[in-house]
């Protein structure tokens, strides 16, 4: 079965090898596994350890810190995706917010597991180390400045990591479901990550699926890499020269898997569109401007309660009567 490619990104983010393979795997795929990377082996075990032993807790001691619809960071086993219930548990940690969108936002830690503030805080920072350096190779692969992308992510980005448990399911759906299944569960259902980069770290467990055509593929975990995919602002940017993947997580019934996803995301006051070098006379802007701000509050809005339809950029196509055209700045 095909698999997206494993690029060694030990180099500096210029180097025209790793650039080229880069370009290739963000149009024929939006995935691609990373080694090279600098996040010690000692470091993802510990992350992978400690989340073991989080979702381990009983489950009264996991409400104390659940999420609801004034703090969307903490721990959750109700959520939705395309306005269906997911087959997981997730634990949120991001900044603590005092303005704009999310607002009254603030990290929740669990009084059992004192260390697993500082061994997340510490991943996170070097999570973000890897994002900006794949975030100026794909900069320069557009067209623009090697730096030019960060700027969006000044003075202060609003990335967050997940952790994921995927508990064994007496009824999954099978591996060659239908995108939306006939019957039996998914781990997570189909969608496109809604920032610019996701940096996954993941045990040895294959379940993560990625769409390509009209079939649904499974992504074999590769020892001591990371899992990379393009989101919907990396789509945007590139006005579609570099799609965002379709992708949903199968449920097991002999086996359960443990993910942990680095979603790194702009600042709220970030508009992104097409950008100038991506756009041409023959190819014009396909998108209007979004700010991710206001995107982000009403994704997480549809995630954490079934509120309508979830928004996607499709809303922010030029030319199209959307219903998320109150979403967008004039």
């Amino acid at each position: 079965m095909p698999q997206p490619p494993v690029i060694d990104v030990a180099g500096p983010p210029d180097d025209a090898i790793a650039r080229a393979a880069l370009d290739a795997a963000c149009r024929a795929w939006g995935f691609f596994h990373i080694t090279g990377h600098g996040i010690d082996l000692s470091l993802r075990t510990a992350v992978l350890a400690q989340m073991r032993e989080f979702f381990a807790l009983p489950q009264t001691e996991k409400h104390r810190i659940i999420r609801n619809d004034t703090n969307v960071w903490g721990f959750y086993d109700q959520e939705l995706t395309k306005n269906r219930r997911d087959w997981k548990e997730i634990f949120d940690v991001g900044p603590a917010e005092s303005e704009g969108p999310l607002a009254g936002a603030r990290p929740q830690w669990p009084e059992a597991l004192p260390q697993l503030q500082e061994t997340l805080s510490v991943f996170m920072d070097a999570c973000r180390i890897v994002a900006h350096r794949l975030l100026t190779g794909i900069s320069l692969n557009l067209g623009m400045p090697a730096d030019a992308l960060g700027a969006a992510f000044r003075p202060r980005d609003t990335s967050f990591l997940r952790l994921n448990y995927y508990p064994i399911c007496a009824d999954p759906a099978p591996a060659d479901a239908a995108t939306v299944p006939i019957s039996g569960q998914l781990g997570i259902n189909h969608h496109t990550d809604a920032g610019a980069l996701t940096i996954l770290l993941q045990d040895q467990q294959a379940g993560l699926q990625v769409q390509r055509g009209d079939r649904w593929y499974l992504i074999e975990p590769v020892a001591d890499a990371l899992l990379i995919n393009i989101g919907d602002i990396v789509q945007v940017w590139s006005n579609d020269a570099y799609k965002a993947p379709l992708h949903r997580v199968i449920a097991s019934s002999h086996v359960p898997r443990y993910s942990a996803p680095f979603f790194f995301n702009p600042s709220y006051a970030t508009d992104y569109a097409p950008l100038p070098s991506a756009c041409s006379v023959i190819d014009a802007p396909r998108y209007r401007a979004i700010n991710w701000g206001e995107f982000r509050a009403a994704r997480a809005a549809g995630d954490y309660a079934d509120h309508g339809d979830e928004i996607q950029i499709s809303d922010f196509r030029i030319g199209l009567a959307t219903s998320g055209a109150a979403f967008s700045r004039s």
